[in-house]
């Protein structure tokens, strides 16, 4: 590595390496969670009351007890199981598809103008057009396969990733930019030290946005014409009229995004450990 580009980390930088912070306290860490979990419980506990002093039909609202025996029965069949790992592995492919072309595109068009004016229109009019009314259009086009159900987590998901990663590049201060002319660093070398790691809270972000934005195409798409999926089994359960299973799928959707945004989070304190954490 050559002086310059030395100097510029230890100028430009200083910030990015990891501090020593000393480690929580053990009480701190234990209260996040259940403060997160305290309004969990309180709907849990009111959804109970209303089951048992019967304000609510079983038909309308089953109770959590009538709920769980429905994912019992779902488990031994072995169909939750499937259903899950079908489910996720569209939502997968849709993210990585439509999030890793937002965030090619976000780079481009973070990076120069002649991009920006290139695709930054159309895919502003692709964020303005609701995934739900791309659902008609795409079954002509794709069918009721798999590749239709793929491409609407596709199109919900680029969104998101190509305007988080471009307004992270834009956003950057014009001073870092300066101090690499300065020190005469190529294109490519103030985009490696300077613009890249200066956006990557932002690109993050953006993940963290297309991720669940997927998993609500993925409700969408799963109701067309699924043989396999979450959606398939909510699509079996409304024609049986099973309403436990109904609202024991929709939690499942609900503890999915749950789940994803949390190992996000994860991945992002691990990637920004040089970054203070908010209290």
């Amino acid at each position: 590595m050559s002086s310059r580009e030395s100097t510029l980390k230890a100028t430009a930088a200083p910030d990015l390496a990891p501090p020593a912070l000393a480690p929580a306290p053990r009480r701190v860490i234990l209260r996040e969670p259940l403060l997160r979990a305290i309004v969990p419980v309180l709907l849990i506990v009111v959804w109970q009351l209303v089951s048992s002093l019967g304000l609510a039909s079983e038909f309308v609202l089953p109770a959590p007890a009538s709920v769980l025996a429905a994912y019992r029965e779902l488990w031994q069949s072995g169909d939750l199981q499937d259903a899950l790992r079908i489910s996720l592995a569209r939502a997968a492919v849709g993210l990585l598809i439509g999030g890793g072309a937002g965030l090619l595109l976000g780079v481009a068009a973070g990076l120069s103008k002649s991009a920006e004016r290139g695709f930054d229109t159309v895919l502003q009019m692709v964020r303005t057009i609701p995934f739900i009314a791309l659902v008609p259009i795409f079954v002509v086009w794709f069918g009721i396969g798999e590749v239709s159900k793929i491409a609407l987590i596709v199109g919900a998901a680029i969104s998101p990733m190509y305007l988080s990663t471009y307004h992270a590049i834009r956003g950057i201060d014009p001073k870092l930019l300066e101090l690499g002319r300065t020190f005469r660093l190529s294109r490519a070398h103030q985009i490696r030290l300077i613009i890249l790691p200066t956006a990557l809270p932002g690109i993050l972000v953006g993940v963290r946005y297309s991720a669940a934005i997927a998993l609500l195409a993925l409700v969408a798409a799963e109701q067309i014409n699924a043989n396999a999926g979450i959606g398939y089994i909510l699509n079996n359960a409304n024609q049986f009229q099973r309403t436990d299973i109904i609202i024991a799928g929709i939690l499942v959707y609900a503890v999915l995004g749950i789940g994803v945004d949390a190992l996000l989070r994860f991945i992002e304190r691990k990637v920004l450990v040089w970054r203070a954490a908010h209290v």
